[in-house]
């Protein structure tokens, strides 16, 4: 292992997992972690499953929706910002050319 990666335990659905990351990336597999298993307790609480491969499963859905969402919403934006982009460069080209 050398200084740009780090080894870490995070705790997800009564288990313990070893991960070898980047030392940038700690702050966020931490947060992701936790996020998980706020999940999984919300899910638990709330809809009385017990089996952690189906509430796995419940988490793993939600974070692949939003990532779903996430970047529908941003192919939207750039190509809302490509078209705006092009109108002015069609512009420039125009005012430039008198």
């Amino acid at each position: 292992m050398d200084d740009a990666n780090l080894k870490i335990k995070v705790g997800i659905g009564n288990r313990t997992y070893p991960l070898t990351i980047k030392r940038a990336d700690e702050e966020s597999v931490r947060r992701a972690a936790k996020t998980i298993e706020s999940m999984l307790r919300d899910f638990q609480r709330n809809y009385a499953v017990q089996d952690q491969q189906d509430l796995l499963a419940m988490c793993a859905l939600q974070l692949a929706t939003k990532v779903e969402r996430t970047q529908d919403e941003s192919v939207v934006v750039d190509k809302d910002t490509t078209e705006r982009l092009e109108k002015l460069s069609e512009q420039l080209a125009r005012v430039l050319a008198e």
